[in-house]
């Protein structure tokens, strides 16, 4: 089973990747160095380093699905 607190969701707009708030330093509404491409290859099981623009925290996600990216350690309950 998936655990919940290693997910966040995620949203596309035409072929920007945003999410709706950091779980490092929660600004809101970031868009994300994530390509369409890299999210297909995120889906079939892909590792991908991320760098948050925002705070330059990083985490490697581990896949993803048309709502929830998925990430290697606990990303609910860090900016509260």
């Amino acid at each position: 089973m998936i655990p919940f607190e290693h997910t966040w969701p995620y949203d596309r707009h035409g072929q920007d990747v945003f999410i709706p708030g950091c779980p490092f330093c929660s600004r809101e509404h970031i868009l994300l160095p994530l390509t369409p491409k890299e999210l297909d290859e995120l889906k079939e099981g892909i590792k991908k380093l991320l760098v948050l623009p925002c705070c330059r925290n990083r985490l490697t996600l581990v896949n993803a699905d048309s709502d929830y990216l998925l990430a290697n350690r606990p990303l609910r309950g860090l900016g509260e």
